[in-house]
């Protein structure tokens, strides 16, 4: 593939953004700041796709669960069966939906055989788009929450009386971090809210934690930097990500919001049409096998393994269907509300 070509399709899904006229000086010098960077990923791509046909059996997977945890499993995978796993990651700060975005573009002619996720709402969005096999049912397995994250050296002990609806009360103005509603699991969280809440509630909390001048980040790992860095008090996050945080030796802790913490399990299903479909099935299989759930929960990728057992305590769960009806103008929505 010609190396224009190549970068065309990055920019087409989301990879690289060129800057435009009328751009402002800052923006061009960002963009051709990005250009060295852009053309190794196109070199290392073209060199991916040139080594692809050597005759191994292989199975290309797209994954938005974090590498440190899914790469030993891809590498036990390869081990047991002789099949070489090809990955590609996600970005940090638009995380499952630029996989997405970038399996909707390739649908026609499809490079991937595997999706795996680490939440749900961008799995059924490529389903009710067909970009699944509809003979494989998408797999649902584990969990995580949504958590309140805070700081362990401004706290001693966990605010008294938080949760998401005291949140937009006027001593935490300035002192919220949360990633761009737009992506990842913060989108999912604010719009299974939505659903949970009733459209009244909910756009009148989002605007009152809006007009709190909260920071918005590239990430639920860096909502946990923030807070550990004394740049917020409070953050909405995940649970995977606190328990990274606290490995690191961060001065951190998370609470649950009650009722209002969203469950979100990972997900794996096979593409329509992928190029390597008999492999497909048996990696679509082996992610979702108990020893590879045990070991995504002992690396605490995973908080548990039956979402049912924790909701009789705390949380709920999401219509992920019914939330893909409502994303695109929920989407839209979320970007006007947050609006600076």
């Amino acid at each position: 593939m010609p190396l224009l070509k190549l970068k065309l399709l990055f920019y087409k899904v989301g990879l690289a953004v060129p800057a435009r006229r009328g751009d402002s000086a800052r923006t061009k010098r960002r963009a051709g700041d990005s250009e060295p960077y852009l053309n190794w990923v196109l070199l290392l791509s073209l060199i991916f796709i040139g080594c692809s046909h050597d005759g191994r059996p292989e199975v290309v997977v797209y994954t938005s669960q974090d590498r440190v945890y899914s790469e030993p499993i891809f590498k036990r995978f390869t081990e047991e069966t002789g099949i070489r796993v090809l990955p590609v990651y996600d970005n940090e700060a638009v995380k499952t939906v630029g996989l997405a975005q970038r399996l909707l573009v390739e649908q026609n002619k499809p490079r991937c055989d595997v999706f795996w996720s680490n939440e749900a709402l961008r799995t059924y969005q490529l389903k009710t788009s067909g970009v699944l096999d509809d003979k494989v049912p998408i797999a649902s397995f584990g969990y995580r929450s949504r958590r309140l994250v805070y700081s362990t050296e401004h706290f001693k002990e966990p605010p008294s009386g938080l949760n998401l609806l005291t949140l937009v009360e006027p001593q935490w103005k300035g002192k919220v971090v949360l990633a761009f509603p737009q992506f990842g699991t913060t989108a999912a969280f604010f719009l299974a809210l939505k659903k949970h809440w009733g459209n009244s509630t909910w756009e009148k909390w989002c605007l009152s934690l809006n007009a709190g001048t909260p920071l918005l980040v590239d990430g639920n790992s860096v909502v946990v930097k923030m807070i550990a860095a004394g740049k917020a008090w409070i953050g909405l996050t995940d649970w995977d990500d606190v328990q990274a945080g606290k490995r690191e030796k961060l001065p951190v802790e998370s609470i649950a919001a009650d009722d209002d913490t969203l469950l979100i399990p990972n997900t794996v299903c096979i593409i329509r049409n992928g190029p390597n479909p008999e492999n497909a099935v048996q990696l679509y299989r082996y992610i979702q096998s108990s020893s590879v759930i045990q070991s995504l929960i002992e690396a605490h990728a995973l908080e548990g393994e039956s979402m049912s057992n924790c909701v009789r305590q705390y949380g709920f769960q999401a219509d992920w269907e019914s939330l893909v009806v409502d994303l695109s103008a929920g989407t839209d929505l979320l970007t006007e509300l947050f609006a600076r």
